[in-house]
């Protein structure tokens, strides 16, 4: 009985990741485009960028492994569970999707905005493994462990970046407002969107892997 609800926890909270992980890298590509628009000289922050999509996909990868070592699907979680997707539905007033790339790239100060929602999300991540990496129940899967390391050794240089462009092009830091928005998304996943999931008994599994569409990666990270 304990193990079969650890089970469940797990599978939640690994869950809730893929979803995110996915969402992240497939966004990346709208935000390198607007970078590369806004940006076309700061060739260090497009590649700093383009390795932040990059380790967003090894962590899905690294999570899609995880699910087919134990031999089975991702729980079906939506934009409800994703921070970023919640984060730039209230800053912007639309889904990530229907985000107008050109508007953006035209508008300075969407673009400013736009790069703190990412550093606050990523800064709001780092903070959330290092809560996880303590936990005995993630402790007790080694292989979440190992995961869980990996994205820790990495998350620094994904909202390191975005930071040091709005520090040194003197552009507006992360308002109280926005800080307030990020605060509330976390507390209203972890306080109700999750046990929600936990406890509800018709939750799903995924039919297909959110990437089945997608060029495999060139080389997968072994967990």
């Amino acid at each position: 009985m304990i193990r079969s609800l650890h089970r469940r926890y797990l599978d939640i909270l690994a869950s809730v990741y893929i979803y995110n992980e996915h969402r992240g890298y497939t966004s990346i590509d709208r935000v390198l485009e607007a970078v590369r628009a806004c940006c076309p000289d700061d060739h260090r922050f497009i590649a700093e960028v383009e390795k932040h999509r990059t380790d967003e996909r090894k962590h899905y990868v690294m999570f899609k492994r995880w699910f087919e070592i134990n031999g089975r699907r991702p729980f079906r979680v939506d934009r409800t569970c994703g921070h970023i997707d919640r984060f730039v539905e209230i800053m912007f007033g639309r889904g990530i999707d229907a985000l107008d790339t050109q508007a953006i790239i035209a508008d300075k100060d969407q673009f400013e905005r736009l790069c703190r929602v990412i550093m606050l999300t990523e800064q709001r991540g780092m903070r959330q493994v290092e809560v996880l990496l303590k936990s005995p129940l993630v402790r007790a899967d080694p292989v979440m462990m190992k995961i869980f390391r990996i994205i820790e050794r990495d998350e620094p240089s994904h909202w390191q970046p975005y930071q040091a462009w709005l520090d040194r092009t003197g552009r507006k830091q992360a308002s109280w407002l926005e800080r307030a928005v990020d605060f509330w998304i976390h507390r209203e996943l972890l306080l109700f969107k999750i046990p929600a999931l936990y406890l509800n008994p018709w939750l799903a599994r995924q039919d297909a892997w959110a990437d089945a569409a997608e060029a495999p990666p060139k080389a997968a990270l072994a967990v």
